[in-house]
């Protein structure tokens, strides 16, 4: 699916459009993870990617890819923009949730809040350059933990 940055409700139809997508394969038990997930990537895009050929396109829209793949035991989204710019994907926690006590909230990154979300309830986050320019960023999720989490 093709959606353009500037379009004011574009994170809103990739969720959309990715939730009926699942509905409709059976996955009903993966679409609010997922779901989630792809909204803080399209976000991101929104929000923080340049195109690298901005200027010789003054005025251009600026285009995300959304694909998803899956397999009997697995799914893969793929969120792709134009900007090679690697995304700032977060090292891990520091320190333990549980010695924060009602502090939780201070263990979050000022930046990069939505590929945190993404790794939480992602298996695995990763990105990979594109030949013509631009990048792809990939979450993997373990769709027989999904079905768990959703039948506890």
């Amino acid at each position: 699916m093709t959606l353009y940055a500037e379009s004011p409700d574009c994170a809103k139809a990739a969720r959309d459009m990715l939730g009926s997508y699942l509905q409709t394969w059976g996955l009903a038990y993966a679409v609010d993870a997922v779901r989630l997930v792809v909204s803080e990537l399209v976000g991101n895009v929104v929000h923080h990617a340049v195109p690298d050929n901005v200027l010789a396109r003054p005025g251009a829209g600026r285009r995300i890819d959304v694909s998803v793949v899956t397999w009997p035991e697995l799914l893969v989204l793929g969120v792709r923009d134009e900007d090679s710019t690697p995304p700032d994907l977060p090292a891990g926690e520091v320190v333990s949730p549980e010695l924060a006590g009602g502090f939780a909230e201070a263990l979050l990154p000022d930046r990069g809040r939505g590929l945190l979300i993404a790794q939480r309830l992602a298996e695995a986050v990763w990105w990979s350059p594109e030949r013509d320019g631009g990048k792809t960023v990939w979450c993997r999720f373990d769709l027989e933990e999904l079905w768990a989490e959703h039948s506890a």
